[in-house]
């Protein structure tokens, strides 16, 4: 979508910088690009190599994931042994801790369980059913994200009455360079879900919530990064809590 094609139609151009450039405008400190397959991935890493060298710090902003959907193993399949693939894969696993580089965490991703799932997952170290689950969940063990360009807020989901947060859009067939798309989800909206995550749980210090989800994201994908007196802050229980 990001390159204009809904549908295998082409709508509009390209438009990859204007929605990098809406993020920063709205405050997104750094985004997370992922691939879905293998080509997609050789693009998302392209993707964040042109932004660090774009940044004057050289740090860069834009980061990507690599892997393959679950919807798309069929590459697998398609170019060898499945199995072989695996033992790559572990191959490199094993790499990787025998030189530390190992994530200490995981992610739980578009989590759509019930009460029970959300407290068996919480042991281990976009309903109205969704946001009771949500509510449960201590602030300092979440992160969200956009999901775009897919998973938008709509009018029709529960959570859209705690949302304050619009900008402009306007429908694919009468695209604009300065407004979003209907339809189509969007970095710079992550505003909205913050908001739906403040006013669910009840939090009025939304600003301190994106503090501690900010932070709890930089544990967990930049440990490097993170600030070693707000990560103790946080450790200590004095961050944010869920009322």
């Amino acid at each position: 979508m990001f390159r204009g094609i809904y549908h295998g139609k082409q709508c509009h151009a390209a438009d990859i910088p204007a929605v990098i450039a809406r993020a920063w405008a709205a405050g997104v400190d750094r985004i997370i690009v992922t691939g879905g397959s293998l080509k997609e991935s050789r693009e998302v890493l392209e993707i964040a190599e042109t932004d660090a060298v774009m940044c004057l710090d050289d740090a860069g902003r834009l980061f990507c994931t690599v892997g393959v959907h679950p919807t798309r193993c069929g590459e697998f399949e398609e170019s060898g042994d499945p199995e072989g693939h695996f033992q790559a894969l572990l191959a490199l696993a094993k790499e990787g801790i025998a030189k530390g580089k190992v994530f200490p965490g995981g992610v739980t991703h578009s989590f759509t369980g019930t009460a029970e799932d959300r407290d068996k997952l919480l042991s281990f170290e976009d309903t109205s059913e969704n946001l009771d689950v949500l509510q449960g969940i201590p602030a300092e063990r979440m992160m969200i994200e956009t999901d775009s360009p897919y998973c938008d807020i709509k009018n029709t989901h529960a959570g859209i009455k705690f949302v304050k947060s619009v900008w402009p859009s306007k429908k694919k067939e009468k695209y604009e360079p300065d407004s979003t798309v209907k339809g189509r989800n969007e970095p710079c909206l992550v505003r909205q879900v913050l908001e739906v995550v403040a006013g669910c749980k009840g939090i009025s210090d939304i600003e301190g919530l994106s503090k501690t989800l900010y932070h709890n994201t930089c544990r967990f994908f930049f440990p490097q990064d993170l600030d070693a007196s707000a990560d103790a802050q946080l450790e200590s229980g004095a961050a944010i809590q869920n009322s």
